[in-house]
């Protein structure tokens, strides 16, 4: 359980650190780090496939794409134009609002004790895979050839010469 705490309070930290970071550059790399917060989450929840993807997918595709794309932009200060000042009380003014709501919404909250689950097995790959492979075969492999077929057509949109198939 208090491994569970440790790394809430790292989700936390880092998720606020992505906010209140003033270089997207550094903001992207703790994105990345609160991900993995959040798969060693999922895996304290016995959902391992969800860890996995969110891995896969969020950190090792989606974010360094966002990092890729920020370090192409190369964005400087420089180039950022001036916000006025009704903009900025503007800005104050939402987050203070959203503070008050997120402190009244903190009054309802109540601690209880940890869930227990009947079957310790249920976020297990293997029987996601006896479910996905036994009771939706026709849907999964029908999807695949949906993706497929999108697949073929970026191939063949994105050819210079479409006469030369």
């Amino acid at each position: 359980m208090n491994l569970f705490y440790l790394v809430a309070f790292l989700s936390i930290f880092f998720s606020l650190l992505v906010i209140f970071t003033k270089n997207p550059v550094y903001s992207v790399l703790y994105l990345i780090v609160t991900f993995f917060t959040f798969s060693i989450h999922y895996i304290l929840l016995n959902a391992q496939f969800l860890a996995i993807v969110n891995f896969i997918v969020y950190m090792g595709a989606i974010l360094v794409l966002f990092l890729y794309v920020l370090m192409l932009l190369n964005l400087n200060k420089e180039s950022e134009p001036m916000k006025s000042n009704l903009l900025k009380v503007a800005g104050v003014i939402a987050g203070l609002c959203l503070l008050l709501t997120l402190a009244g919404s903190l009054k309802l909250v109540h601690v209880s004790d940890p869930v227990l689950l009947k079957n310790p097995d249920i976020g297990l790959v293997k029987n996601l895979g006896k479910v996905l492979f036994k009771d939706f075969l026709l849907p999964f492999e029908v999807s695949s050839i949906l993706l497929l077929a999108a697949m073929v057509g970026a191939v063949l949109l994105a050819k210079k010469d479409p006469n030369n198939v």
